[in-house]
């Protein structure tokens, strides 16, 4: 068949070479588009995802503390901590060349990450003090011993953002070398759409989690569609325009895959989490008490880098960028990026902007 268009091109009359040319790619595109597109709906298989080897450490209860595969040239470990719930941590491993977690290891650092684990009922008494006061300590600690290094650098990327602030400003016991926050809301007064959901005056929190106990995967999703509901028809007409791309339709598929395996909030975690940051926007104002002891983001002294993202609907810049004047440490440092919440750190413009900026601060303070 392709063969028999480029012929039919060849005939056409009055077509420069030119033309004849993008003819045929337009062709040759087309072609694949239905090989693909059949590929997709016919057999669909499975996205590989997750491609970096690594080892499990240590778990305790559901999380898990995770170690990769790398040459480990960077004397300083990093700790790396992700929003609990929500969605799954794969994101951060994606796909070979698509990958933060490959990046960062082949730049030679001793990754470790923290994967809160999939909660079901049965976890709904777990709260935000016992993921910032319990687990999170145990498993810094445990990376620490496995390193067998003095200090650990921390990054906490979204929701992990502001749970490792809390940890770091409440553990100054604990060796941090850097602490960098990606993307993560620190001052709630500035969190947009979310923000104004989860105001008081229209949300009652206590009746909500009263109710149903936990917040179950499709409300999760639900609600991080409704901040951007065209999302998935700009995502389909992207798909389609590129769907003779293989490479372009490996991606889609993967990111796809992690787009719709949300997993839910424990009942008492998302209570807290809205009345106490969300709400009452303890965190920055030095009222949010953890384990008996006052989060005093002034404690955090090591070097700190914040990354913020243009385009971040859900953790805006305003939100991100006031950990810089909250933090007592000299060396401090604000960058805000091109990209959303996802992009900053997923993509072929994370891998330009974000990746290499946050490696290379890091490799000169580890």
């Amino acid at each position: 068949m392709k063969d028999e268009l480029f012929t039919m091109a060849s005939e056409i009359p009055g077509l420069s070479p030119e033309a004849r040319a993008r003819w045929q790619q337009e062709m040759e595109r087309s072609l694949l588009r239905m090989k693909h597109f059949a590929e997709m709906v016919g057999s669909p298989r499975e996205p590989a995802v997750g491609p970096t080897p690594r080892q499990e450490i240590y778990r305790t209860n559901k999380s898990r503390l995770y170690r990769y595969q790398s040459p480990r040239t960077r004397r300083t470990p990093l700790l790396f901590v992700p929003n609990l719930g929500i969605s799954r941590p794969y994101i951060f491993d994606l796909m070979p060349q698509g990958s933060f977690v490959e990046h960062m290891t082949q730049q030679g650092f001793d990754f470790y990450l923290v994967d809160w684990g999939v909660f079901g009922e049965e976890d709904n008494g777990l709260t935000v003090e016992d993921a910032v006061t319990k687990i999170l300590p145990r498993l810094a600690r445990k990376a620490l011993e496995s390193s067998g290094a003095s200090e650990m650098s921390v990054l906490g990327y979204c929701m992990g953002a502001p749970l490792s602030a809390c940890f770091v400003a409440t553990h100054p016991e604990f060796p941090v070398k850097n602490y960098i926050n990606m993307a993560g809301p620190i001052d709630f007064a500035h969190v947009g759409l979310f923000g104004l959901w989860l105001d008081p005056r229209f949300f009652d929190v206590d009746k909500y989690v009263d109710t149903l106990g936990s917040v179950p995967p499709d409300m999760v999703k639900a609600g991080f569609k409704l901040l951007k509901p065209t999302m998935d028809l700009s995502a389909g007409l992207n798909l389609w325009w590129n769907l003779w791309n293989a490479e372009y339709v490996a991606g889609f598929n993967a990111l796809n895959k992690w787009a719709n395996e949300y997993v839910a909030f424990p009942g008492e975690f998302f209570r807290q989490w809205v009345k106490e940051f969300y709400q009452a926007n303890r965190l920055v104002k030095g009222e949010l008490v953890m384990g008996g002891k006052r989060v005093d983001l002034k404690r955090i002294t090591c070097p700190v880098l914040a990354v913020g993202a243009r385009e971040d609907n859900i953790a805006p810049p305003g939100c991100v960028k006031p950990l810089i004047d909250a933090v007592g440490s000299a060396d401090r440092e604000y960058v805000e990026l091109p990209g959303g919440h996802i992009s900053l750190i997923a993509g072929r413009g994370a891998s330009v902007h974000c990746w290499p900026k946050v490696a290379s601060w890091l490799a000169a303070r580890s």
